[in-house]
């Protein structure tokens, strides 16, 4: 992680953070609060989330604000305008990477399963130009295979080491900014340091997959649709950027809500869109089946980590995880025990408000929980910022992911 250069940044108002602060000690007096939020039933202006805060011009430098601008469909288009031009010399190869959660809106919207709202997506994608889309998955599995890592070395060495334990997950880009430009010291020792399976797909894409196909990095434009506009804010990240070949790991991030505006700006309806297959980064043949990580609402990094400690450290076999709820459903934890002593707890805490929770009980000292996986949008990835949830009911997501946890 990058330092943050104070000067650089513009005077922060810091009424978002007071607003939040107010609402928290409303809503410790009101557990209404909470059923409305998880429900996603909130009426405009009664929540606040992290992204919100993070993201106002109080937050963002000058050069912060112009690098999010480029991160839209208007520099994709110019992109795409340019490669159909005879100058070849500016001609790219547009690669579009698709992260899994972006995928039951389409499937809502589209009205299909997961795996055929993949396919009309990559058929969209592909008819506007977009040469290859790969299914980010793969990048999640190396980025959960990090973490895993990294958790057992910090476990082994909890006893000589403060900043050791509890880990925190890094793979939100909300909980990242908010952890290093307001709280600092006290959480960033904590954060895992593996890479965030965007920016892994990011490597796979402009180092891999770019040398397969005997390109420069810089000649290839790689576009992640992703579920949440806190994904742009990761892209543009300096050590995400390659100065000696002038290129991002991600050039652009368009939010699943952005690509479907797209189509309806087109004019596009589902059923002329074709059905392709995703294509394959690591070059396989075939149509392989769409591959899903378990989790709640995540890329299931908890899960993964809970399991895989338990069979390294302790030697126990986990199959089922079974979640506690604490104060809400965005506030839940997983312990392993053994004859009656806990080995293992680690806890899944969702949104700004469940948070501002986690921290508090850091400065006090009273954090049990070896993980946190941490996401800055109420709901996790189920339900992140950058949907068009007014489009969207919870009852038809919470089917829809069901049903293709079933299928998997």
């Amino acid at each position: 992680m990058s330092e943050v250069d104070i000067p650089k940044r513009k005077e922060k108002c810091e009424n978002c953070t007071k607003k939040c602060n107010k609402k928290q000690s409303d809503d410790d007096a009101n557990s209404h609060q909470d059923r409305e939020e998880v429900n996603g039933q909130v009426h405009e202006g009664s929540q606040l989330l992290l992204s919100a805060c993070l993201s106002c011009d109080g937050c963002l430098s000058e050069e912060e604000s112009l690098k999010i601008s480029q991160q839209s469909l208007e520099e994709v288009e110019r992109v795409l305008a340019l490669n159909k031009k005879c100058d070849v010399s500016k001609h790219k190869v547009l690669v579009a990477s698709v992260c899994p959660q972006s995928l039951p809106f389409f499937a809502v919207k589209f009205g299909v399963d997961i795996t055929e709202a993949a396919h009309k997506l990559c058929g969209f994608l592909k008819s506007l130009g977009v040469q290859y889309v790969f299914d980010s998955t793969l990048a999640a599995g190396f980025s959960i295979l990090e973490s895993q890592k990294e958790f057992v070395q910090r476990f082994r060495r909890r006893h000589h080491d403060s900043n050791a334990l509890p880990m925190f997950t890094s793979s939100c880009p909300g909980w990242i900014r908010y952890s290093e430009r307001v709280l600092g010291s006290l959480v960033t020792p904590h954060i895992c340091t593996a890479r965030s399976p965007q920016q892994i797909m990011g490597c796979l894409v402009k180092d891999y997959f770019s040398t397969q196909q005997k390109l420069r990095p810089e000649k290839v434009y790689h576009v992640l649709v992703a579920p949440c506009f806190d994904k742009k804010l990761e892209a543009v990240r300096e050590e995400f950027y390659n100065s000696l070949l002038e290129t991002r790991d991600v050039d652009c991030v368009l939010t699943s809500g952005e690509i479907y505006y797209l189509m309806e700006q087109r004019k596009v309806s589902v059923e002329e869109l074709d059905s392709v297959p995703l294509d394959h980064v690591l070059g396989e043949a075939g149509d392989v089946a769409l591959l899903r990580h378990e989790g709640r609402g995540s890329e299931g990094f908890l899960e993964h980590v809970f399991k895989h400690a338990a069979k390294e450290l302790f030697g126990l076999d986990v199959h089922e995880i079974t979640y506690k709820t604490l104060r809400n459903r965005d506030f839940q934890e997983v312990t392993l025990e053994r004859d009656g002593e806990t080995l293992l707890q680690f806890a899944a805490v969702y949104g700004f408000r469940n948070i501002q929770t986690l921290v508090h009980r850091m400065r006090k000292g009273r954090v049990p929980y070896q993980l946190v996986e941490v996401l800055s949008c109420p709901g996790g990835n189920a339900r992140p910022h950058g949907f068009k949830w007014t489009l969207i009911s919870q009852l038809q997501l919470e089917i829809l992911l069901l049903t293709s946890a079933g299928g998997a």
